[in-house]
């Protein structure tokens, strides 16, 4: 399948490991130049260096906290201005904390807001007018948005917002040639996923392993996910192989999320 991602130019977010580390390797590895961005300079300048040595590809990296505006506008003109131009936006960033809703304060709401849904919009209007032609906008969610995990009420609330807003903006973009979708991965093998175990071992008075164990348990192909296989889905949508879909969901997820 013919990608046509050879010379776009791209800024992949939150992408100092996890699955946005994965998202920006994979691109890269299709001759996307790259511009990744994250709060440690030690951890983006380390990503930046595998991904060089695994694809001889440019990258750029970016110190950038997306939670502020000046972060996020700043990162897309130092790509722009660094490579020219900025064709694919891939939005992530850390997952919300856990709790419920007696547990979570005022700030941790407005700090969820500020990291998911905000850093987002933050994301999309600086990088549109760049987008204009042939553009991608991609945004790294969870499967959250179709079906609620328990204990993560920020999760849960604020990634259906960003939903919404992709849907609308697929509508109102068209026109322009850019399209914009979500990937919403489930259970995949990484430092977040992690932490979230520990916490269920922890109230549950169980290891870590079993954790891990029965959560593998609940997914019907019987494993977590690895970050590239989230990855390959995002390459697709930035590829011209998509160039029909827009205004879409996409759940990675080895089956997990019940509703149809």
């Amino acid at each position: 399948m013919h990608l046509g991602l050879d010379g776009k130019i791209a800024l992949v977010t939150a992408a100092s490991k996890g699955l946005g580390f994965a998202a920006a390797l994979a691109l890269a590895r299709e001759g996307v130049q790259i511009a990744i961005c994250s709060r440690s300079e030690q951890n983006i300048h380390n990503a930046a260096s595998q991904i060089r040595e695994l694809t001889g590809e440019s990258v750029l990296p970016i110190v950038a906290d997306v939670t502020r505006p000046e972060d996020v506008a700043r990162s897309v003109q130092e790509t722009v201005d660094h490579f020219g131009g900025l064709h694919i936006l891939v939005c992530n960033s850390g997952g919300p904390p856990a709790g419920t809703f007696e547990s979570l304060e005022e700030a941790q709401w407005q700090q969820a807001l500020d990291s998911t849904l905000f850093s987002t919009t933050r994301l999309i209007r600086s990088a549109l007018p760049h987008l204009r032609g042939w553009g991608r906008i991609i945004v790294i969610t969870s499967t959250s948005v179709k079906q609620p995990i328990p204990g993560l009420l920020l999760s849960n609330t604020i990634r259906a917002g960003i939903v919404g807003l992709c849907k609308t903006l697929s509508q109102e973009f068209a026109p322009y040639g850019i399209t914009v979708n979500n990937v919403a991965p489930g259970s995949f093998d990484t430092d977040r996923l992690r932490m979230l175990h520990e916490r269920q071992a922890r109230a549950a008075g169980i290891s870590l392993e079993e954790a891990r164990r029965q959560a593998e348990a609940r997914i019907p192909l019987g494993r977590l996910g690895r970050p590239e296989e989230l990855a390959h889905a995002i390459v697709f949508l930035a590829s011209e192989a998509a160039s029909y879909i827009t205004g879409q969901t996409l759940i990675v997820d080895g089956g997990q999320t019940l509703g149809i």
